[in-house]
């Protein structure tokens, strides 16, 4: 190989995002793990490492983590080759080829194969990484994990960093681990675009960090969101959690929090290569973002997400129905919900502005939502207007507060309709649109009470 001969490992946690195997990241069933081995039987895997040829090393290695492997249960195994079934030059940029599919107990099949190969060719490692997103067939609970094995940098002027965020950003990859021997500074940089990176300068320390990866990738790892009262204590609950890869910003999964039967929040899954970001959809929502997690311990994630009530219903009568208010955090202009009349709604704890979208409207400021407390607002039973004209025309309504007027809706092409109207003082305005002159338009003053009808005859 043209660029260096150090010997070194990449491992890439792989998982298929697909509409049946979203959920396969977190449920509790006991997962599939499928391990795809790529191996290098590129030329340079001839040259000679610590204690004997890099391909006699390498080999030896892999058949005592399969010979390990292949006793674990829920564990399968597959091998993808390169470099070795054309000698160069020239350089066989698509020399990688699928030997072993996964299968149970082909264990044995991959030693053989193993045990046959001779190094030959070139180093296509962003080709062998793009075809391996094939070798997985579909499952809708598995775990899938490549370890690349090689001797070198790329030679096929393929960009493996590239290839990999390609499948980070598609859903299909997950963060991959870099295990390297013996690298150049500048080539180990050259790897960190991969994933996270493991220095190893000997065979023993390059086997023991092999196997502290691959026990990393076997076992689960457990996670408990804490959703946190006014009193941190994580009683909230009942909402949903959405999981992003911060990385590449693609949605994982979705997940209502639950509380199990002892009433503690219940325990997921989650893989700990993976950097997260969690939007807890509370109104409005918390967003937590950079969150780690550490492997093969239980993980405790605690949000702030205290909660209380809010509902609007009228006084007496069943007048409002489907009609909507808008809840804004006080002082903010943002919308946060179009909330129904006489429907109850949890937001976080702190003050709201709230506009009710009835005629006229009705606007109630800095209004507070304590811990699990329901803030119930009244408003007064509307009256009702009919208002009739003797063709259609033009028209607006006031309502009179504070001596002031203030504009409730236009009255425009209409000859007769029935408007709801808050309790209070009214003026409406109106011209036939048969008319020329401005001194043709009538106003009209008149009370509305609730619970009443009132007629405006024009």
């Amino acid at each position: 190989m043209r660029n260096f001969l150090s010997f070194f490992i990449i491992f890439v946690m792989v998982s298929f995002f697909t509409p049946t195997t979203i959920n396969a990241q977190y449920v509790k069933e006991k997962k599939t793990t499928r391990i795809l081995f790529i191996f290098d039987a590129s030329n340079s895997m001839n040259g000679i490492w610590d204690s004997g040829k890099k391909i006699d090393i390498a080999r030896k290695i892999l058949i005592n983590l399969i010979d390990s492997l292949e006793k674990i249960e829920n564990t399968q195994l597959a091998l993808r080759v390169y470099g070795h079934q054309y000698g160069f030059p020239p350089f066989v940029c698509t020399d990688s080829k699928l030997e072993v599919p996964f299968a149970w107990n082909n264990a044995p099949k991959i030693r053989e194969k193993l045990n046959s190969i001779v190094p030959k060719g070139t180093t296509p490692i962003a080709y062998s990484l793009e075809q391996s997103g094939n070798d997985f067939p579909k499952c809708s609970n598995c775990k899938n994990v490549i370890v690349l094995i090689t001797d070198g940098l790329e030679e096929c002027e393929g960009d493996p960093c590239a290839i990999a965020i390609m499948l980070q950003s598609k859903g299909i990859t997950l963060k991959p681990y870099v295990i390297g021997i013996g690298l150049k500074m500048e080539t180990k940089e050259a790897f960190e675009c991969i994933g996270k990176f493991y220095d190893a300068d000997h065979e023993n320390d390059f086997e023991d960090v092999l196997k502290d990866v691959v026990k990393q990738a076997l076992n689960q790892t457990s996670v408990q969101i804490n959703l946190l009262d006014i009193n941190n204590k994580p009683t909230e609950t009942n909402v949903n959690l959405t999981f992003y890869n911060t990385a590449t910003n693609n949605i994982l999964f979705n997940s209502i929090h639950t509380l199990n039967k002892q009433g503690n929040p219940d325990t997921i899954f989650l893989e700990p290569q993976i950097t997260y970001k969690i939007i807890v959809q509370t109104i409005p929502p918390v967003v937590l973002d950079n969150v780690q997690i550490q492997a093969r311990k239980h993980n405790i994630i605690s949000i702030p997400a205290a909660q209380g009530f809010l509902k609007i219903e009228q006084e007496k009568g069943t007048d409002y129905k489907d009609e909507k208010f808008i809840v804004r955090q006080a002082g903010q202009g943002l919308t946060l919900n179009a909330q129904t009349f006489g429907s109850t709604e949890k937001y976080l704890v702190g003050k709201y502005d709230i506009e009710v979208l009835c005629l006229p409207r009705l606007y109630f400021n800095n209004i507070e939502i304590q811990q699990s407390k329901t803030n119930t607002i009244k408003i007064p039973e509307p009256g009702i207007a009919n208002f009739s004209m003797p063709s259609p025309g033009f028209g607006c309504l006031y309502v009179i507060r504070n001596g002031k007027q203030e504009w409730v809706c236009n009255l425009n092409q209409i000859i007769r309709t029935v408007l709801k109207l808050q309790p209070g003082d009214y003026l409406a305005i109106y011209r036939t649109g048969l008319a020329t002159k401005m001194d043709m338009s009538i106003s009209k003053t008149f009370k509305v009470f609730s619970g009443r009808s009132v007629i405006i005859d024009f």
